[in-house]
């Protein structure tokens, strides 16, 4: 799967609901912006908790979303395998499959962010 091409086409998906729905899409929007601006917890911290959430829903594309804002907060490959080991650790089997492919969707995201 290209990870990069996966989220940007989900995105476009969403654009497309959100024109159907905008009184929904406001309202997540506002509690997405709400969790992330308050709190104790630093966005990168939030963001992990969010991957681990998509790893074990097995959301594809919320994986792609999360690594990418992982990547924009500064998040480190070795601070990704922490989380992947703790996901893997609470959900078994199915969660060490999906947390493969956050680690494939770091590497591809991870590299096109360098070039």
């Amino acid at each position: 799967m290209d990870w990069k091409e996966n989220s940007r086409d989900m995105r476009a998906e969403i654009r497309e609901m959100n024109k159907l729905i905008p009184e929904t899409a406001a309202g997540f929007a506002t509690l997405s912006k709400a969790v992330k601006d308050n709190g104790t917890l630093d966005v990168k911290t939030k963001e992990f908790l969010a991957l681990a959430i998509s790893i074990s829903e097995r959301c594809d594309p919320c994986i792609g979303f999360h690594v990418e804002a992982l990547i924009r907060a500064g998040a480190t490959r070795e601070e990704l395998a922490d989380v992947l080991a703790m996901n893997i650790q609470m959900g078994g089997g199915p969660a060490l499959m999906y947390a493969a492919k956050a680690l494939e969707a770091w590497d591809q995201m991870a590299k096109k962010q360098e070039n």
